[in-house]
């Protein structure tokens, strides 16, 4: 396994610098982020990449995929919109020939990610009067919907979905996948080389199954990312990721787990911390080259 670095670890980097951040610093590859992509420019992004010789080891990010649980028009036109911007996800990522397409598969239809609840009561169907549903399994359902339509897609232009399950904090707001067995069955019903799996140790160090299901997915897994676990946490969760050896993650078990499956790919760092994205991105990217190879291999 080789290091990649995750764009948002380097926040303040475009792509052109993150790019020639990596050659720099002797990196491989690189995961690339939507956004960041589209302000320079899918072409220019692609042309970047090429010209450096770097791997893209995934894209983030495609999925957002719950809103469909919504009752009447407002949910068909939810489910209509995010089937199409994931459509243009996996066209991106098959451009920049990406090694999964990372799917962050969204919460329970209605709730923003970081933003507080509508305010209201549940009915009896469920549906809050702020306009949001508390129909987990409902939710849950319409990403089994949304990827039987994008599978197909996927697997016709050479991309792998990589559903990422998150830690169970991020279930309301942004997956109601939060283990990596509930993301590993429903990636069953597709071919290994259309659907596969994230293990991201800030997301899945905690589960009891952990070992059990990453020998479980075997070639499945589409992406190994890495960064600790902080504690405490912050207010703000999401900014919750440390460099590894911040935090209270033990790695060396997790990635001989995951090489054992038979893991050839990229280790992505992607960590989202305030300090980190203020400091200077080559100091981070230096930082980060140590850890790895201080903290992560199996054999620490």
């Amino acid at each position: 396994m080789t290091l990649s670095l995750n764009q948002r670890t380097t926040r303040r980097w475009t792509v052109a610098e993150a790019v020639d951040g990596c050659v720099r610093h002797g990196l491989e590859a690189i995961g690339l982020w939507r956004e960041n992509v589209a302000e320079q420019g899918l072409a220019e992004s692609v042309k970047l990449v090429r010209e450096a010789g770097l791997r893209v080891s995934s894209l983030c990010r495609g999925g957002f995929m719950t809103a469909g649980g919504l009752p009447g028009d407002e949910g068909r036109r939810a489910f209509v919109r995010a089937l199409d911007d994931n459509r243009r996800a996996i066209d991106e990522a098959a451009e920049l020939r990406a090694a999964c397409l990372v799917m962050v598969v969204g919460g329970l239809p209605g709730v923003t990610p970081g933003e507080p609840l509508p305010t209201g009561t549940a009915n009896a169907g469920g549906v809050a009067a702020g306009g949001f549903s508390r129909d987990l399994a409902g939710a849950r359902e319409r990403v089994a919907e949304a990827l039987a339509e994008l599978a197909p897609y996927a697997g016709e232009r050479g991309v792998k979905l990589a559903l990422e399950p998150l830690h169970p904090v991020y279930c309301p707001d942004r997956a109601v996948l939060s283990t990596l067995g509930q993301a590993l069955d429903l990636s069953l019903a597709y071919p290994e080389e259309q659907v596969g799996v994230v293990v991201d140790t800030f997301h899945v160090w905690w589960d009891p199954r952990l070992f059990e299901d990453i020998a479980r997915a075997g070639r499945r897994i589409a992406s190994y990312q890495v960064c600790d676990y902080l504690h405490p946490l912050p207010a703000d969760v999401l900014l919750g990721r440390g460099m590894m050896g911040d935090g209270v993650i033990g790695f060396p078990p997790i990635t001989k787990a995951v090489l054992a499956a038979g893991y050839t790919g990229d280790v992505e760092v992607e960590i989202f911390n305030a300090d980190i994205w203020a400091a200077d991105p080559d100091e981070v990217v230096a930082t980060m080259k140590a850890r790895y190879e201080d903290v992560v291999p199996a054999t620490g």
